[in-house]
């Protein structure tokens, strides 16, 4: 069965997460006369905050910069759980009423883009229907992995395991874990994260990593957000200590970049202050990679240290040669007995939610696509991309998106164009979209879009600079072209796009 919509939408946003809920708010602040509405695949919004139930699960970024701009985080936790954080985006929605506009359990399958009407029609599948519907500008706001698994390597001797192995993502709440031995396979944020939660009630959890990585010790309560929201109002006290805790990652990371071996020395020294000189710090927390070559992992309190200072887990670093009955047979030897073997193996990315963008029917592939400003594709009009930031809250980043698609929009309404489109010149040179070693990026690269060599169509991962030129930069840019529906030439490749453009 279909079921399609005769309204034209101005705007459909793609996803009901932490980034869908923010772009609503943006668009019916910045552009109250507009209409629009978010389809949602799960039943539920929160995206990552309601589909991860883990135990432990949290931010890995601080709140009040993971928190939205418009809405002061006062949980004073600094890395808050999942659970705080869900409710946080379903308040946020509730309050402002934009979750009258979800529709949920419709999972995008396709968008089109029809250049002589000047419309995007989007596909969804609702239960047994395909609904249809049409709309002036698409937001994708649907987060970067796969929901329905995670990524899974073929370990030899899988099926052999007589306990249970559960991937992250896909976490069974009725997984009983008391008292029995638990074997978390990764180093990533989520395995350090499941340590310390498991390691509460378990028999013994053991973290086996192929590799080291960056953790640091972070207190789990901001001393200076708890002062000024004590002696001062809270929307004020929230925005000094958004602009604090800017300040210092911006601070970290270009320390980070400039002087990664000293950073790298200040992060291992901290390492044995917490677990003592008689650790093996060398061998477990000394990574191959410069600091922010990957994401650092954060743990509130020393949490993982004090885990692995306490006996209740421990850490091996080694490779895996196959799984047996009782557990996992290291490339030394040696064997770790387990009754639950826990994957954290990472994300498999994708763009757009897996879904299919075509122009005038013509498939999309999104490698062949440049990036602009981090936040639309090149040739593809009106359409934008809620991605964040790699080395800070990926809200800081989606923030100045939606700000930006607000100012499109409201440019087109004065204007009277239909149409924004980013179009890249002929003699940009390719680069990869991420510059980040992280397996799961590096799995992803050959099916993500690309970024350019220079701006706009290179993304520098700087708030400050975005700030700038996203929030305040001329429109049209020399690389934005706005147009009425018949003004835009339709049905031309990518390819024939770029060079009418040239011309």
């Amino acid at each position: 069965m279909s079921e399609s919509s005769s309204d034209v939408l101005d705007v459909v946003i793609v996803g009901a997460g932490l980034s869908g809920v923010g772009a609503a708010y943006h668009l019916q602040t910045r552009c109250p006369e507009r209409s629009y509405a978010i389809l949602e695949s799960r039943d539920a919004m929160g995206g990552t905050w309601d589909l991860f139930r883990y135990p432990g699960i949290r931010s890995d970024s601080d709140m009040y910069t993971f928190g939205y701009a418009f809405r002061p985080w006062t949980n004073g936790k600094v890395f808050a759980d999942g659970t705080s954080i869900r409710e946080y985006i379903e308040d946020t929605a509730r309050e402002n009423g934009i979750d009258e506009h979800i529709r949920f359990g419709h999972r995008v399958v396709g968008a089109n883009w029809d250049s002589e009407a000047g419309l995007w029609t989007v596909t969804a599948e609702h239960g047994d229907e395909r609904v249809v519907l049409t709309c002036r500008f698409l937001m994708l706001c649907s987060g970067y992995y796969r929901y329905d698994h995670g990524h899974m390597p073929d370990f030899p001797g899988q099926e052999d395991f007589r306990g249970e192995i559960v991937h992250p993502q896909l976490w069974r709440e009725d997984l009983d874990y008391a008292g029995k031995r638990v074997v978390i396979i990764g180093s990533g944020a989520t395995a350090v994260t499941l340590v310390p939660a498991m390691a509460e009630t378990a028999a013994h959890v053991t973290m086996l990593q192929r590799s080291p990585t960056y953790i640091a010790a972070r207190p789990s309560r901001d001393g200076f957000a708890d002062f000024t929201r004590r002696v001062l109002p809270s929307r004020l006290a929230y925005f000094l200590s958004r602009v604090k805790n800017v300040a210092l990652s911006i601070y970290v990371y270009q320390l980070s970049r400039r002087f990664p071996a000293f950073v790298k020395r200040q992060v291992i020294r901290h390492v044995r202050e917490e677990l003592g000189e008689d650790f093996d710090v060398e061998t477990h927390f000394t990574p191959s990679y410069n600091p922010w070559d990957q994401r650092f992992c954060l743990a509130p309190d020393g949490d993982f240290f004090q885990a692995l200072r306490d006996g209740s887990a421990s850490i091996v670093t080694d490779h895996i040669e196959c799984f047996t009955q009782t557990g996992i047979r290291l490339k030394s030897g040696e064997e770790i007995e387990a009754d639950i073997i826990v994957p954290a193996t990472g994300l498999d990315m994708q763009l757009a939610g897996g879904s299919r963008l075509s122009l005038d029917g013509q498939p999309v592939e999104p490698k062949d696509l440049y990036t602009y400003r981090g936040m639309m594709l090149g040739n593809m009009p009106n359409l934008a991309l809620a991605f964040g930031y790699t080395n800070a809250s990926w809200t800081l980043k989606v923030d100045l998106t939606c700000e930006r698609v607000c100012r499109m929009l409201n440019y087109m309404e004065r204007t009277g164009t239909d149409i924004a489109v980013a179009i890249p010149p002929d003699d940009l040179t390719p680069a990869p979209l991420l510059d980040f070693s992280s397996g799961y990026v590096q799995r992803a690269l050959p099916h993500l879009p690309k970024q350019g060599s220079r701006a706009p169509w290179r993304t520098y991962q700087n708030y400050l600079r975005d700030m700038v030129t996203i929030r305040y930069g001329r429109l049209e840019d020399g690389h934005m072209r706005f147009a009425k529906a018949g003004e835009y030439v339709p049905r031309l490749t990518h390819t024939a796009l770029r060079r009418e453009a040239a011309e």
